[in-house]
């Protein structure tokens, strides 16, 4: 049977619940098709392989320069054959893929299933340090190259053959019935030959299969992309490029925005929302996304990894006023976080309202008591890590610290630390030189519940920052991905969050809106569900 329909469940919560509101304004015809639009954006954490790519700002290029076996549909979050013409299984264990005739790389390379194989081999071995390796650890042979300890023993996974021009096989280590909705991550899409032979050379100037192409690129300025016109796919840009212009606060953009000199920004910082409105009327966007902000902990640290530590944690949580500060600070574009998933998955989907029970619930005396119970705070004080060159982080850190003080009567119980840019501070809080709790939002990769818990909490998982390890919820983990009934999977991943809650692994504050504004020189904006601009579509003119 097709296993492309296997986990349309998550896809469809996401339909129901975004359906109505994805698109923006504008949507009128025609525009120079030729015409640039410029956007605000900030330097990537690293240079832009696929595989080492996993967070936000270096996902809106390779949204823009790839395409894998699937998309994710821009209103409603389903994953849609995009390269695959059919992804087959019999068990949930062994795939089929077959891609499509006729895709080729903007270098003119063609597309076959060794482009895929090649580039998952990559990202999956140790020595190439990618940071999204953990995402090929279903495919059976991971363990050989990438193993936990010592060196590496195999320099391909057995689990991938290539069949002929066309067709490649997967096998996967142990049933895994969603797999096929996971292949729209940008880890999974195909690589040219350019990329392996001469490597450098891609890094400067990433060549990909996408709707853009790589003009250029100058850290700490801009990016420059450009339509790609000789793209085979069905969604080719209706405009004539990207400009992405760094900036390191988006206070600033947001008054370039106003002054003429920007033409989209995607995330309209915090200090503007109560005037956004009067200032862009219907050129400005707020809409649900599958985004969640949470505190982070440092667990490799002892002071934060003890008997009580789980008391301190609970306790700082119940000392968080979620209403009032996503009321004053975010203007409602906030919501108070009641579990660690998004509301755009749905019930079906695997949201819980409330899952957080009385730990996400404000009360500055069971938070006293929590604390205390547990041992006091590490050290004696709070500091909340986060990067500065977002204006809205400073805002909401501070809130979020006030909360702590008055709750605890004690005005210097939690202080905000602020880093230069995203860049260094993505890079300290991945390599565990953090010392203290951090802020750790989580845009969805793809619209499953798994993807809001495993990559995060799993053991060794690529984005879990803070080294938290639970044998529990690890096993049901595993569980709930070898389950073939969707009810049962999506009961089995809710029972392993509910693991995470007993630990507070992480505190949950608030599920975030996307938001974006533009200048009357563009119409047909929108937002997908994982908040990024849907850059194709936008009309110049």
């Amino acid at each position: 049977m097709r296993a492309a329909t296997h986990a349309r469940w998550a896809a469809c919560a996401v339909a129901v619940t975004l359906a109505a509101t994805a698109c923006g304004g504008g949507g009128g015809s025609g525009g120079d098709s030729g015409a640039v639009l410029s956007s605000s954006w900030t330097d990537p954490q690293n240079p832009l392989e696929p595989a080492n790519t996993n967070e936000v700002q270096g996902g809106k290029v390779l949204y823009m320069i790839f395409r894998g076996l699937k998309q994710y549909d821009p209103k409603t979050g389903e994953a849609e054959d995009m390269l695959a013409e059919k992804i087959e299984t019999s068990d949930s264990r062994n795939y089929t893929i077959t891609i499509k005739d006729g895709w080729t790389f903007s270098n003119g390379e063609k597309v076959t299933a060794k482009s895929f194989v090649d580039a998952w081999n990559y990202g999956a071995s140790l020595k190439n340090n990618q940071k999204n390796a953990y995402f090929f650890s279903y495919i059976e042979g991971y363990d050989e190259v990438h193993p936990e300890k010592g060196e590496q023993k195999a320099e391909t996974l057995s689990g991938l053959k290539v069949v002929d021009d066309r067709t490649f096989t997967v096998r996967l280590s142990q049933k895994f019935s969603s797999f096929p909705d996971t292949l729209g991550y940008n880890a999974f899409v195909p690589l040219p030959r350019v990329f392996f032979d001469d490597h450098a050379g891609w890094l400067a100037k990433p060549v990909g299969n996408g709707p853009y192409t790589v003009e250029s690129y100058t850290k700490g300025s801009e990016m420059r992309l450009t339509k790609w016109d000789a793209y085979p796919g069905e969604d080719a840009a209706q405009n004539g490029g990207v400009t992405l212009k760094v900036y390191t606060d988006n206070n600033t953009a947001y008054t370039d925005l106003m002054a003429g000199n920007l033409d989209l920004v995607d995330d309209v910082p915090a200090q503007q929302l109560r005037n956004v409105q009067n200032d862009l009327g219907d050129r400005y966007l707020n809409t649900p996304a599958g985004i969640i902000q949470t505190l982070s902990f440092p667990h490799y640290d002892k002071k934060w990894n003890k008997d009580g530590s789980d008391k301190v944690r609970k306790g700082l949580s119940r000392a968080i006023d979620r209403e009032q500060i996503t009321e004053t600070i975010f203007q409602k574009t906030r919501t108070p976080a009641t579990d660690w998933t998004s509301p755009v998955l749905g019930e079906d989907g695997g949201y819980k309202e409330g899952l957080c029970g009385e730990w996400c619930e404000y009360d500055a005396d069971e938070a006293k008591k929590l604390i205390e119970e547990g041992g006091g705070l590490p050290g004696g004080q709070v500091k909340i890590t986060y990067n500065a060159d977002t204006g809205s982080h400073k805002l909401w850190v501070d809130a979020v610290c006030n909360s702590i003080n008055n709750a605890l009567d004690n005005d210097r119980a939690c202080v905000g630390s602020p880093m230069g840019t995203f860049a260094d501070f993505r890079s300290q809080a991945s390599t565990q030189k953090l010392s203290g709790p951090f802020r750790a939002g989580w845009q969805m990769d793809y619209p499953l519940i798994q993807n809001f818990l495993q990559p995060l909490y799993y053991t060794g998982a690529s984005s879990n920052d803070g080294k938290w390890s639970n044998e529990e919820f690890d096993e049901l983990v595993d569980e709930a991905n070898a389950e073939t009934d969707v009810a049962k999977a999506v009961e089995t991943f809710q029972k392993a969050e509910e693991v995470v809650r007993d630990n507070m692994a992480s505190i949950p504050l608030w599920y975030q809106n996307g938001s974006a504004g533009w200048s009357d020189r563009l119409s047909n904006v929108a937002l997908n569900p994982f908040s990024v601009p849907v850059y194709n579509e936008i009309k110049v003119g």
